[in-house]
């Protein structure tokens, strides 16, 4: 093939991962990126669906992208991600210009549904369950992959969800939880680090439950002879080494062991399921960043409770104040979810206290968005939206607050700092994050390359990001160090 691609993703790290592996996937039969719709022969749309603004930002790019197609029918349009998965057939009806829907488990398909939709002149539609594809599809890893940034890299560890969350759809577009073999999660950060990536973040639905089915399936193939053991032992029996129960917590230490990462992320992990030795691992390993992302949704244990969250706010609040306590100078981010139906003055006011009570670093806040196919959509009573809003200007007060503090507590410290780019609205200042996942802008002249490691010194802060200068390049400090910024 001939010609240029663009692809847009919507939603989360999950379908970043996706774009790059169908990016690798253009590029391997000749394409190259294209910088706008108009100079493209090939649009991806990789879709999210968590919330209903994700929807109507795909229709109507889909409007636009009809026209664009009128005057081009060249022009070869594919739909894939979560809400293709979901919603196949409605997209099929109401976007008849595009030329391919694939969804979250047939990435690997994108070159051949092309191809056919090319051969034939009709519309390919192909949505596959996680039980129809094998296992080193479900974890596309040998895969071409072209990274946004070359210094980091998103892996999977897992895909798919065993929780019930009442808000969600993932369960139904992703799949029951599978996790990715332990090794091959390894030997793909082995080859990553050789690649030149120092950065990595291990995704999953619910990260922290890592291994839960893989060991959950030595069990039940177990033979005869290993019937009478459990826990440990048992899985010493099966394999005779540590790898056998392959808990999250291992693979942290393990990622953390390649040679030239040098910054080990997660996400998302799950409360109810932050162990005692994931926690320990965080502490004990030094790759592996201090900043810890925990969705909350609610504050309230009602909410907790019919959203089926599997914990209520005095074990969130347990789970931070243990993570803090282990891990010097980590930063706690979160998720918050408001107007939840059923939900009260009293539970949204709860929710405030709690968040008064961790003081987040940052946090993602989002109104209430019912989602067809989920318990939640059926629920009631529903929360009227100017309460909704009134109430999530409230919350993001007290958030907003925190943010401040948190950043100017950061004054007078020194960070390593890896750098990402120009700062987009001030070309002379480069940009970066801290490990705790901070933004920092700091002048630079000449311009640091991106994936570049400097000590910064934080000069100035506000709510959404840090003002450094810049000290030093590839250089780490051993330790954080408090240092007084000269007056005026």
């Amino acid at each position: 093939m001939a010609g240029r691609y663009l692809i847009r993703t919507f939603g989360c790290q999950m379908n970043e991962h996706d774009s790059e592996r169908i990016a690798g996937l253009l590029q391997s039969v000749g394409l190259e990126p294209a910088s706008d719709d108009g100079d493209a022969d090939v649009i991806v749309l990789n879709t999210c669906c968590i919330r209903e603004n994700a929807d109507n930002r795909l229709y109507g790019t889909l409007g636009h992208l009809k026209s664009l197609k009128e005057g081009r029918p060249e022009v070869e349009i594919v739909v894939a991600g979560c809400l293709a998965q979901k919603d196949q057939d409605l997209i099929a009806e109401r976007a008849p210009h595009v030329d391919v829907v694939l969804g979250t488990h047939n990435v690997h398909r994108t070159l051949d549904l092309l191809s056919a939709a090319r051969q034939t002149g009709q519309q390919q539609v192909e949505i596959l369950s996680a039980a129809a594809v094998e296992d080193h599809e479900l974890f596309p890893s040998a895969l071409p992959v072209v990274r946004e940034r070359g210094h980091a890299a998103w892996v999977t560890i897992q895909v798919g969800c065993d929780n019930s969350c009442a808000f969600c759809i993932v369960p139904s577009v992703r799949g029951p939880e599978a996790s990715r073999p332990f090794g091959d999660i390894v030997a793909e950060v082995t080859r990553a680090a050789a690649e030149g990536v120092t950065e990595v973040t291990l995704l999953g639905q619910n990260v922290n439950s890592y291994g839960r089915d893989l060991t959950l399936r030595l069990r039940r193939d177990a033979g005869p002879d290993d019937a009478h053991l459990a826990g440990d032992a048992w899985a010493a029996a099966v394999d005779g080494q540590r790898s056998a129960r392959p808990l999250f917590a291992d693979l942290l230490r393990a990622v953390g062991a390649v040679p030239g990462i040098r910054r080990v992320r997660y996400t998302s992990p799950h409360p109810k399921d932050l162990r005692p030795e994931t926690i320990a691992a965080m502490a004990e390993v030094d790759s592996v960043c201090e900043h810890l992302h925990l969705p909350l949704q609610s504050g309230s244990d009602r909410v907790l409770s019919a959203m089926h969250r599997g914990y209520t706010a005095e074990r969130y609040l347990e789970r931070v104040a243990a993570a803090r306590s282990a891990v010097g100078d980590l930063a706690v981010t979160t998720d918050i979810i408001v107007g939840f139906p059923g939900e009260s003055d009293r539970d949204a006011e709860c929710t405030v206290e709690l968040a008064a009570a961790v003081g987040f670093d940052s946090a993602f806040t989002f109104i209430f968005s019912p989602r067809p196919g989920t318990e939640a959509a059926e629920l009631e009573p529903l929360v009227p939206h100017q309460t909704s809003v009134d109430r999530l200007a409230r919350l993001r007060i007290v958030l907003e607050r925190s943010s401040l503090l948190a950043n100017r507590d950061r004054i007078g410290m020194i960070e390593e700092v890896l750098v990402e780019g120009r700062s987009k609205r001030d070309a002379s200042r480069s940009s970066g994050r801290t490990r705790q996942n901070r933004l920092v802008h700091f002048p630079t002249a000449p311009a640091l390359r991106p994936g570049t490691y400097a000590t910064v010194r934080v000069i100035d802060a506000t709510q959404t990001h840090l003002v450094g200068e810049l000290l030093d390049v590839l250089a780490v400090p051993t330790h954080r160090t408090r240092i007084p910024v000269a007056a005026g």
